[in-house]
């Protein structure tokens, strides 16, 4: 028969303890767990902040290299078209028989007028610059559908793209007329001690009213050249546009 065993004392309390110490004992394994991770998760957060720094760093970087790059492609290309027209100073094969006796009747009518080489020379470059030497009789309306400032169309005919204010529309698709048109207004919009000392293209504005003061300066060389062929004189106004040079960083300079 087998014997009642009575608990010492105390038994109880030691097994409650222990509990109490695992207890305890895995809360701080728990809490080393999760510290831990915690730090495990800040350090990859901060990994992938130091990575998008540098990836927006870098992709900086290029794009800068390229816009260096892109203004230098522009710069050189703007430089080949500059030293391009400057080399022309001396040729006028671009320019076609008929156009070349278009320039040659606005020279005559300067004459008539009693103008100098560089007064003819800005009426040939005007006439460049608004209809290539050709004697048009359409405009920017028909082209373009440009209208005047106060939105009617525009009536722009003949060598110099005169509108009908400028007069009747036979004498505007005459040469001789048209360019002496062009020289009566251009004496009136910039007298002649001015002129001198003018720029040839902001003449040309002056006198035409173009959008955009520089867009004849581009044919000066091209109509000086044809002036010196056509008249077989050196006019010496070429130092007028003073060719450019091309620097090692790929710039334009005078």
């Amino acid at each position: 028969m087998a014997r009642t065993v009575t608990p010492r004392a105390g038994a109880r309390g030691t097994g409650t303890a222990g509990r109490r110490r695992g207890a305890a004992t895995g809360r701080a394994i728990t809490a080393r767990s999760r510290s831990a991770s915690a730090r495990r998760k800040a350090a990859g957060r901060a990994r992938i902040a130091l990575v998008t720094v540098c990836v927006t760093a870098a992709l900086a970087a290029v794009i800068g290299v390229v816009a260096v790059i892109g203004n230098a492609v522009r710069s050189l290309s703007e430089c080949s078209a500059i030293l391009a027209l400057s080399d022309d100073r001396t040729s006028v094969s671009s320019w076609n028989a008929e156009q070349l006796d278009n320039a040659a009747v606005i020279m005559a009518a300067g004459s008539d007028l009693g103008l100098s080489p560089r007064d003819q020379a800005i009426g040939v470059m005007t006439a460049m610059g608004e209809s290539s030497l050709r004697n048009l009789d359409y405009g920017d309306w028909e082209t373009s559908g440009v209208t005047n400032p106060d939105g009617s169309r525009t009536t722009s005919i003949g060598l110099f793209q005169q509108q009908d204010s400028w007069g009747p529309r036979e004498q505007r698709m005459d040469p001789h007329a048209a360019a002496t048109l062009f020289y009566r207004a251009m004496v009136a919009a910039v007298p002649d001690a001015e002129r001198q000392a003018l720029d040839p293209s902001m003449i040309a504005h002056r006198t035409q009213i173009n959008s955009d003061a520089d867009h004849y300066a581009e044919y000066w060389p091209a109509a000086v050249a044809v002036v010196e062929k056509l008249s077989g004189a050196d006019t010496g106004l070429l130092p007028d546009t003073p060719r450019p040079a091309q620097s090692t960083s790929g710039t334009c300079v005078s």
